[in-house]
């Protein structure tokens, strides 16, 4: 329920989030090229952040992913075996509905049978 919701809102953003990063670093080291003196530094500085984050947002989805599908696959074959006893149950109480009408019927007296007056 709630709790693989989450897990998939985590999956989908966290590589969401790092790809943003990644363009505001992005952003940011070219803003440096202009200046000369401090160019180089920032620039690699700018792009070390892109990928920091980049690898952060990856890293997270790819270790919420691995739970998240163990999970969802769990609930799926829950719910399979779940639908499976109530179609058993279903299919048991029919039965016994049936037997019990057929029993009912084979006892009741015959209607108008047996006198010949």
């Amino acid at each position: 329920g709630r709790f693989l919701v989450v897990m998939d809102t985590l999956v989908t953003l966290a590589p969401l989030l790092g790809l943003l990063g990644t363009i505001t670093g992005l952003i940011r080291s070219f803003s440096f090229l202009g200046n000369e003196e401090l160019a180089v530094q920032a620039v690699t500085g700018g792009i070390a952040e892109a990928l920091i984050a980049t690898a952060c947002g990856l890293g997270i989805a790819i270790f919420a992913l691995i739970p998240f599908n163990f999970f969802t696959s769990r609930v799926s074959n829950l719910e399979f075996e779940l639908q499976t006893a109530a179609t058993n149950l279903e299919v048991m109480l029919g039965a016994q509905t049936s037997a019990r009408d057929l029993d009912f019927a084979a006892q009741a007296p015959a209607s108008g049978k047996g006198s010949s007056l």
